[in-house]
């Protein structure tokens, strides 16, 4: 029996590994006569602060950037480390973003779809197709094939979603200086323990979405924002709570 115990306390166990993101849809697209093919995917939709932003990439056909993956599958400092490769291997992207204020007076539905707006006029090119992670088409153009879990598994919308993430990263990093008690560089505006006692002991920033249903749950009695149209803007104090700041 010891003999058996031994040997069962020394089997390896193999790495889960996660399968990288393919060119395949690409690829497809391309031999049907679609020249630009775009890679779209948002950061930012669950957050409480700052921006939501959209990411579009234009991946080239003959060359290849490894260790690419959906950004949520990365750490911060993986993902800094690839920006600068993956932006300089794209023939074109860009990152389109709605301002908090946008986010409140707008709905946040309709901010997405003008930051994805943004995002998809920086590129500067027509797209022929445009490729979306989710089941939501929040681009719009007529063009647009919706991939469930796209940033896993499409590689132009991975390289959009490293690409949207890091820029709206450094964006609310840059604001931590201005507001330190909130620990923006580290929370990136979502949901958190420490952002929420930061809310209760001095109120929402210029910054803050003020139409979150936090704003209810505070004791400085600003009134909420109503966005025109739009249902609440999450239903409890915790919504998006399960949302990190490496989402």
């Amino acid at each position: 029996m010891a003999a058996v115990r031994r040997a069962r306390s020394t089997r390896r166990v193999r790495p889960v590994r996660t399968t990288a993101p393919t060119l395949t849809v690409e690829r497809d697209l391309w031999a049907t006569g679609h020249e630009v093919v775009v890679g779209v995917d948002e950061v930012g939709r669950g957050s409480w602060a700052g921006p939501i932003m959209v990411g579009a990439a234009v991946l080239p056909r003959d060359r290849r950037v490894y260790r690419v993956r959906d950004s949520k599958m990365l750490t911060e400092a993986e993902r800094e480390r690839l920006f600068d490769r993956i932006a300089g291997w794209c023939s074109s992207w860009a990152v389109g973003a709605a301002s908090q204020e946008e986010c409140d007076h707008l709905g946040m539905s309709a901010a997405q779809k003008l930051a994805a707006s943004r995002a998809i006029d920086g590129l500067g090119l027509i797209p022929d197709q445009v490729l979306i992670d989710g089941n939501w088409d929040f681009v719009g153009l007529g063009c647009s094939r919706r991939i469930v879990k796209g940033d896993a598994t499409c590689l132009s919308i991975s390289a959009a979603s490293i690409l949207a993430k890091v820029t709206r990263d450094r964006y609310m990093r840059g604001e931590s200086v201005h507001y330190p008690g909130y620990d923006f560089d580290l929370n990136k505006g979502y949901p958190c323990p420490r952002h929420k006692m930061a809310l209760q002991a001095w109120g929402p920033t210029a910054i803050h979405r003020r139409s979150w249903v936090f704003m209810d749950h505070l004791v400085w009695g600003i009134p909420r924002v109503r966005p025109p149209g739009d249902p609440d803007q999450g239903t409890l104090w915790d919504d998006g709570a399960t949302e990190s700041a490496e989402a």
